[in-house]
């Protein structure tokens, strides 16, 4: 029996010392010096100049969102089906419209040319999400975007360390979303991080963190000009944008410096599993033509190349028997036009009008992927993988 789990813990024994010391020495645990700290070295790390830390990944893109519809209003936001839940519900708490678009199988994100053809005189934003370590980015939409004046996101939850054209994801489009759960490339248990070059929307993300207060905002011009308008209220206490409290903690920060210094060499490890799962899998049986350049997987993709239901349950079963943990539909479950929660506010949007999508919704899995699986663990996987009849 392979006994494969979908995640190993990746807080270890110099993350809990590290933690012990911190709460030995320090009277202060809400969001404060550490938390600042982390975001500076998460910024050097990634190459942008400002990050905010808030306390997960979901909460970075809602607040991304709010911030988009704060800043130019509300409008369309274009998207994919495969992705988070999180990516879908942030783009309706904001009052945005979503827009989908289908996948291309080769590296589960959005495809350029439908896109750019959905692009309209109301389209404010453009949510790539760069799933599972692949990267969605291309030149043309990054490109098309500018020229365009539309936000593009970046949602790189599930691809730290992933690169285009020798650039981090996270740092090309014009606002990222990260995320550090449990199970991520690097993790703070709960957190995530909104990354960015412009020092205006950096301050808008400040401010939506902590409730929406302006003593957040950083920019002294801002905050002087804003309380010389509004006279009749204390100026510790204006509320400039409908924020929420969003903040990490100290705690979360001090994991995070910790676990970053070890972040490239476990995206290393990642990679290296990656090209033995893909080099060892059988290409007439599963898809294997995905795009590895740039990759920072974050699980193993098995998906059928041709449909077939019948051997799609022989999988399930072998690996339920070989106690191999996965999920079915990749990430987010599939399709996720087929949630109760779409559906019910998106009737008339077929997901059968999203067919690589539904591919995957129906014939897609993934497998955990982590710096600790062992080799013959993989090689093992491939070989049971290949003779399901």
């Amino acid at each position: 029996m392979l006994n494969i789990p979908l995640m190993s813990n990746n807080i270890n024994s110099s993350d809990i010392a590290a933690l012990t010391e911190f709460l030995q020495k320090s009277d202060r645990f809400t969001n404060g010096p550490k938390v600042r700290e982390f975001e500076e070295a998460w910024s050097k790390w990634l190459g942008v100049k400002y990050s905010v830390f808030v306390n997960s990944g979901s909460s970075a893109n809602y607040m991304t969102l709010a911030g988009i519809r704060e800043r130019y209003g509300a409008g369309e936001v274009l998207l994919s089906p495969i992705g988070w839940a999180s990516d879908v519900a942030a783009v309706i708490a904001a009052g945005m419209e979503p827009v989908f678009v289908d996948v291309g199988l080769k590296n589960l994100a959005m495809k350029e040319e439908d896109a750019i053809a959905k692009m309209t005189g109301r389209t404010k934003a453009v949510l790539l999400t760069h799933v599972l370590g692949y990267n969605g980015m291309t030149q043309k939409l990054r490109d098309i975007c500018t020229e365009r004046g539309i936000v593009l996101i970046e949602d790189a939850c599930e691809s730290h360390g992933a690169v285009f054209q020798g650039k981090k994801l996270g740092s090309i489009g014009d606002v990222s979303n990260f995320s550090f759960y449990y199970a991520h490339h690097m993790s703070t248990i709960e957190g995530g991080m909104v990354c960015t070059d412009d020092e205006e929307f950096y301050n808008l993300m400040r401010m939506f963190r902590s409730h929406g207060m302006l003593r957040e905002c950083d920019d002294k011009d801002y905050i002087r000009a804003m309380g010389e308008g509004h006279p009749e209220l204390h100026p510790e206490f204006i509320f400039t944008v409908p924020g929420y409290n969003m903040r990490g903690t100290e705690l979360n920060a001090v994991i995070g410096l910790n676990q970053l210094k070890r972040l490239d060499r476990n995206i290393e490890a990642r990679q290296k599993n990656y090209k033995l799962f893909i080099g060892n899998l059988d290409p007439k049986i599963y898809y294997t033509d995905f795009d590895g350049n740039g990759n920072s997987n974050y699980a193993f993709v098995v998906m059928l190349r041709e449909g077939n239901s019948e051997q799609f349950c022989k999988v399930a079963e072998l690996l339920g028997e070989e106690n191999v943990e996965f999920r079915r539909g990749t990430a987010g479950g599939g399709n996720l036009l087929r949630q109760p929660f779409v559906r019910k506010r998106y009737p008339k949007i077929n997901p059968a009008d999203f067919p690589n999508a539904e591919h995957i919704h129906q014939f897609g899995m993934y497998i955990g992927n982590y710096p600790g699986l062992e080799e013959k663990k993989i090689l093992g996987l491939c070989k049971a993988l290949n003779h399901v009849c």
